[in-house]
């Protein structure tokens, strides 16, 4: 039980103490980038998803 205590002890004092946190605007500015990035790989995967049902529609065309 010593052991559990210390490690929440260690950990307290990490976090408080040795933990270098993001002002607002970083954290911000961070968000914004990461909401960007999510919508640009959302297109990007929305376009490959578009073009390959289009292919196999073409294929399938083909074969029937």
């Amino acid at each position: 039980m010593a052991k559990v205590l210390d490690f929440i002890k260690d950990s307290y004092v990490e976090i408080t103490e040795k933990v270098t946190w993001p002002t607002w605007s970083q954290l911000q500015n961070h968000a914004v980038v990461v909401l960007i990035a999510s919508l640009i790989i959302a297109i990007v995967i929305l376009v490959m998803d578009k073009a390959s049902s289009n292919i196999m529609e073409l294929l399938y065309g083909i074969a029937s």
